[in-house]
């Protein structure tokens, strides 16, 4: 707890009187471009990952990134989207996997989990995303799947969430009228690597050849 302690002092001290004409600006409201779905692993900063600052991304985080499809029972996710789309009028909602996912370690095997009967109802939403890949490899609904079906796991996780933003009322119809894009990611811890999808797409690319019309005209600039 001394680094945490440490930090806020100088936060307190240095980061904030730097920085203290947006967070005058921010004191009254918040206008982010971005949804930012992410997991709540440690090791996940999302402002760090896209050189971002307070106020540009709305983040919503839990264990593996999750995105319960709508339903008519209230969650924090259920409402943070609503929120976030119907209010505060965000443009692109990013959905943001990463590799060693614990979650989706889980998923892969949930009897594993014994004890732990939140985790594993919870990891229920991924189920659709790990039956996916015993269908592509022939294993039988009753066999645990290995790590070597990790990453494969965790991509799948990421498509199968982007489909279940889809299904809340408020994404549906600004998807419906152009309003707001979609964006699947997996980031690698250890690289720093970034591969993506769209909302519409089943197949992961490299972040520099799937935004690579906006990289070529952030070139321009």
């Amino acid at each position: 707890m001394d680094h945490i302690i440490r930090g806020v002092l100088d936060f307190r001290k240095n980061v904030y009187p730097e920085h203290k004409d947006l967070f005058g600006e921010l004191a009254t409201g918040q206008n982010p471009d971005v949804l930012f779905f992410t997991c709540s692993d440690s090791r996940i900063d999302p402002n760090m990952m896209t050189g971002t600052h307070p106020g540009d991304l709305f983040i919503c985080r839990n264990a593996g990134n999750i995105i319960p499809p709508h339903s008519n029972e209230t969650g924090g996710m259920t409402a943070s989207i609503e929120f976030a789309v119907a209010v505060l009028n965000v443009r692109h909602i990013i959905v943001c996997g990463h590799t060693d996912c614990g979650a989706v370690k889980g998923a892969l095997d949930v009897q594993g989990l014994k004890g732990l009967p939140h985790v594993q109802e919870w990891l229920g939403h991924c189920r659709s995303a790990i039956e996916i890949v015993r269908e592509r490899h022939g294993i039988a609904s009753d066999q645990p799947l290995d790590a070597q079906f990790l990453n494969e796991a965790i991509e799948e996780n990421v498509l199968q969430q982007v489909q279940h933003l889809r299904t809340h009322p408020t994404v549906a119809a600004k998807l419906a009228t152009g309003k707001i894009q979609i964006h699947g990611w997996v980031y690698d811890i250890k690289s720093g690597n970034i591969r993506c999808c769209g909302q519409d797409s089943y197949q992961f690319q490299n972040f520099d050849d799937f935004y690579a019309d906006t990289i070529k005209e952030i070139g321009k600039a």
